[in-house]
């Protein structure tokens, strides 16, 4: 399984999926982490520069393709729509309360991590 969290600094979680720095990305095995990398963030539409008008027309499809192996993806703050997209796919989606990303990680290997997505934004 793969899980990747969004992250500014490859330790917590960034307040916002989109304009995060980057993602850990999680390589899981019987619940146990067998690799771990920071992979820059050269993918949401925040991060090559689009917004307003620009961002409508994006469609996630550069982030969405980066994320395709992953089972889960975890943040802090998330659109509304890249949240509703990553399910399309088939990638879970978790907006958190939680800062600390192995702690996240953690509570969603139990099957204990929350979601809150009434805390995304409109874009």
């Amino acid at each position: 399984m793969r899980v990747a969290i969004a992250s500014d600094d490859g330790k917590t979680i960034a307040p916002h999926f989109g304009k995060a720095r980057g993602f850990i990305i999680y390589d899981v095995e019987d619940g146990k982490v067998q690799s771990e990398k920071f992979v820059e963030n050269t993918f949401t539409g925040h991060a090559r520069g689009l917004s307003g008008a620009d961002h409508a027309v994006d469609r996630h499809g550069p982030i969405l393709q980066a994320l395709k192996d992953c089972n889960a993806v975890i943040s802090h703050g998330m659109g509304r729509r890249i949240y509703a997209d990553l399910r399309a796919v088939g990638i879970e989606a978790f907006v958190v309360n939680e800062t600390d990303a192995s702690e996240a990680l953690s509570l969603y290997l139990r099957n204990a991590l929350t979601d809150h997505p009434e805390r995304g934004c409109e874009r």
